[in-house]
């Protein structure tokens, strides 16, 4: 049973660094001026999905609450992605090595894959 438990919290912890890294690159590609109104509204509105009580699957299940959140933004992210330049890349990163320094860096790569 320990080492079930061991396998959600890490699993938990990998899905919510993605999610936290991916929310970041979506909020640093909406503050580019270069960024067009429509790819804006997709990232307002994967935001507002995010912190809606309202989810087709409840945040307070365990283990997959949070899988609907991920999948919504990671799609928010892939329409939007060529607007996701380096800057934006680096920025996020430094935000979330700051808010977790001692985040795996693999899960840039990650995320960046699916873009």
């Amino acid at each position: 049973m320990l080492k079930v438990n061991k396998y959600i919290q890490k699993h938990l912890a990998r899905m919510s660094t993605q999610l936290i890294y991916a929310v970041l690159l979506l909020y640093y590609a909406y503050q580019e001026p270069d960024t067009p109104r429509w790819a804006k509204s997709t990232v307002v509105g994967s935001f507002t999905y995010l912190l809606s009580p309202f989810d087709s699957i409840p945040d307070l299940t365990p283990f997959i609450g949070f899988s609907d959140d991920l999948s919504v933004i990671m799609f928010s992210l892939v329409a939007i992605a060529c607007y996701i330049t380096k800057d934006v890349r680096s920025q996020a990163q430094s935000r979330l090595l700051n808010i977790f320094p001692k985040v795996d860096t693999a899960i840039f790569k990650v995320v960046d894959d699916k873009l």
